[in-house]
């Protein structure tokens, strides 16, 4: 008797053991192969993953599918959860890569809210290839992601899911 009520104890730890793991691996955004993964919400926007795998940036450069302003481009930032990053220091930087020199004027980001930050004064259609480098700060953790112009635009990704 004191044996299958040892093994029933035994059991049952076991279980909450398997359900304790499971629900905290259920608020993990992973892929498949358990893999963190990013989402990329619109078509005709650049994307792609920091160089650490701390966060995504989606860059919607037209109001084609969000609606952001005139002259403003939208960036969509996501953390390693996939979730949307608020609150986050944003520093945009466009430079010619031909010359070495950054693009003249300044670009001004505005938090809006759910993960989008807005940025004005920001002219990406210029000819040449230009570097935009978009550094994202937040709690501490520092990372960034480069597009090349025109070349980024030549090759975006389909909406989906993205891992580093």
């Amino acid at each position: 008797m004191k044996s299958l009520i040892c093994h029933c104890t035994i059991g049952i730890a076991l279980f909450f053991c398997l359900l304790v793991t499971g629900t905290a691996d259920a608020h993990e955004d992973h892929g498949p192969e358990g893999k963190i993964t990013f989402t990329k919400h619109f078509e005709e926007t650049l994307f792609d993953i920091t160089g650490r795998g701390a966060y995504s940036v989606e860059v919607l450069l037209d109001e084609k599918e969000y609606k952001i302003g005139k002259n403003v481009i939208g960036l969509v930032v996501h953390d390693a959860h996939d979730s949307d990053v608020q609150g986050a220091e944003l520093v945009i930087a466009l430079k010619n890569l031909a010359t070495g020199e950054a693009a003249p004027g300044r670009s001004v980001v505005t938090d809006r809210g759910e993960g989008l930050y807005a940025v004005s004064g920001l002219d990406l259609h210029r000819d040449g290839r230009w570097e935009l480098e978009i550094t994202v700060r937040k709690g501490g953790l520092e990372d960034l992601v480069k597009f090349v112009l025109p070349d980024a635009l030549k090759a975006r990704r389909p909406k989906g899911r993205y891992s580093p």
